[in-house]
């Protein structure tokens, strides 16, 4: 765990960083941009959630282009690309020039970058424990931007958090060119054919993945939008009381990722962590769609972060174990851009429900929209069918890996020069793993 955690933290760094940034100006950037010259409440939503279209949008090309020139370049030209976004934010005078600033600040979309690269230096049966760990920081960096984004702008101002909202991507950077090592360098052997986009779709269990990123993420937008409103108009709190709801929320949500992590990955029960998982989130909604009292409410909004968060470590580590090798990058970047697509969906149908049917209206949808889900999990097959092994160059023949297209069940095989291993992904409900050891043993 102590080698796990000293590969993935300077790369957790850098995402928490980066989404400290996004999240601080979440608790104030409504009313801010209602002020500003031309600016509506329509406007306001659009600042407010605007990164994520473009987040959407430019998933999969920085994904792509991390799989061809490599995932520290890529993640230069989206910090650098963050950092510019914020700067305009900080200096704009008028709802427009904000909008192109947040716009900016989302198409520095280097998410499923940071993961690629998780993915390239840990094993992947030690991957989830990687993602858990990545998961931690970024929780642990909403709990402290929900704190701090209120005090900074109260006591300065809105610009005052895009300015430091800029310095940290600054010190992502030089965290990625100090700390973070170079990945592996890995040797595989695929058709120019196999590297086109489309491949990303034709595995079933991805697919599967990528829709359970729409229901995770859609979930989330419709939760962020209810609960700071059903605690301002219902319980009539104001902002500097939030973090009342919220600190305990993440608190057990932090600490759920690590028995999922566990579970789903070292005991390969990912399925069955995830119905859990929808349990909890259809229980938080029931409470805080129907909840009287503030107590019950808050209850609602911990089950919300425990179901939320028990998803976090497996999601990732999931995608990146169906994916081949040479589309990490791009299958990490597909998932993210079905995440944000749901943002957008989640915030959408939760507004337009809410302004018709009120709490109650909303917790119902979420209700039928679970029942859907745990029906979508419940019909997929277990993630710990795929397999891998781990063969050393010295006692296995590195030359007979291209045989390997003709086993059925091997999904993927690559070398890992730096580690000077042979890395072969299986379905172990099609192939022995005794037999691909049979095959590659040198004699």
């Amino acid at each position: 765990m102590k080698e796990i955690f000293k590969k993935v933290m300077p790369l957790s760094l850098i995402v928490a960083l980066r989404f400290f940034g996004l999240f601080i100006v979440l608790s104030v950037l409504s009313q801010y941009a209602v002020e500003l010259p031309g600016g509506t409440a329509f406007l306001a939503g659009i600042a407010v959630g605007g990164y994520a279209l473009t987040q959407a949008v430019l998933q999969v090309p920085f994904g792509v282009l991390s799989d061809r020139i490599g995932r520290k370049k890529t993640l230069l030209i989206g910090l650098l690309i963050f950092a510019a976004g914020s700067v305009v934010c900080a200096v704009a005078d008028n709802i427009y020039v904000l909008l192109l600033g947040r716009f900016l600040q989302g198409a520095g979309a280097i998410g499923s970058v940071v993961t690629a690269m998780i993915a390239d230096h840990v094993r992947e049966n030690q991957r989830a424990h990687a993602m858990a760990v990545m998961g931690m920081t970024i929780a642990m960096s909403f709990a402290a931007a929900m704190i701090i984004g209120p005090i900074v702008g109260g006591l300065w101002s809105v610009k005052a958090l895009f300015w430091l909202t800029a310095i940290l991507a600054l010190m992502a950077l030089a965290i990625l060119f100090t700390a973070v090592p170079e990945p592996p360098k890995i040797v595989h052997s695929y058709s120019e054919e196999e590297a086109k986009i489309k491949h990303v779709f034709k595995d079933k269990d991805l697919v599967r993945m990528y829709i359970t990123f729409l229901f995770h993420s859609s979930t989330m937008a419709i939760a962020f939008f209810l609960i700071p409103l059903v605690m301002k108009q219902k319980f009539g709190m104001g902002p500097e009381s939030y973090w009342k709801i919220y600190l305990p929320a993440v608190f057990f949500g932090i600490i759920a990722m690590g028995p999922a992590a566990v579970f789903g990955e070292k005991y390969n029960k990912g399925k069955e962590v995830f119905l859990i998982s929808i349990v909890f989130i259809a229980a938080s909604f029931a409470l805080m769609g129907w909840s009287s009292s503030v107590f019950w409410f808050g209850v609602g909004a911990t089950f919300f972060f425990i179901g939320f968060n028990m998803f976090e470590p497996l999601l990732q580590s999931f995608v990146s174990k169906f994916a081949k090798v040479h589309q990490k990058g791009a299958a990490l970047g597909v998932a993210n851009t079905f995440a944000y697509v749901g943002i957008f969906l989640g915030g959408a149908i939760g507004g337009w429900l809410y302004q018709k049917f009120g709490e109650s209206g909303v917790a119902a949808f979420v209700l039928v929209l679970c029942i859907f889900w745990a029906a979508w999990i419940f019909s997929m097959r277990s993630p710990g069918v795929r397999d891998n092994l781990f063969l050393p160059f010295e006692d296995y023949d590195k030359e007979k890996i291209d045989g390997l297209k003709m086993v059925n069940g091997v999904t993927d095989f690559y070398l890992n020069e730096t580690e000077q291993i042979i890395v072969v992904k299986f379905d172990n409900e099609i192939v022995d793993a005794e037999v691909i050891d049979t095959f590659l043993k040198k004699h």
